[in-house]
């Protein structure tokens, strides 16, 4: 039996919505895990933190309707509900990182 909150995402839960590190070396996968269960001890979530440690995998770029969602369909509901207040937080949290113009997949350098 899969909790429906060791996956969820908001509206969306399953495996496919759980949270992942791809650690690239030995190094970085030791520091993953050592801050995974340094979070974890806190008890700063209220449950164990489910975040998997994947290692190197092949990654695959989003089909293009995917690319640039937010910015192409600000009006959407399930943006409106889910995506922009959490867009607020991180423009109160962190105004020194926030930038107003997001910079699209179709420019990002890689």
């Amino acid at each position: 039996m899969t909790r429906r909150s060791s996956t969820a995402r908001g509206p969306d839960w399953g495996p496919q919505y759980r949270s992942a590190i791809f650690p690239q070396n030995a190094e970085q996968e030791k520091v993953a895990a050592a801050y995974v269960a340094q979070l974890d001890s806190t008890k700063l979530f209220g449950r164990k933190i489910v975040t998997t440690l994947e290692g190197a995998k092949a990654f695959y770029r989003a089909e293009d309707y995917h690319q640039d969602y937010l910015t192409l369909n600000p009006d959407q509901l399930y943006i409106v509900y889910n995506d922009l207040p959490k867009i607020e937080n991180l423009k109160r949290l962190f105004p020194d990182l926030y930038r107003e113009k997001p910079v699209p997949v179709t420019q990002a350098k890689s």
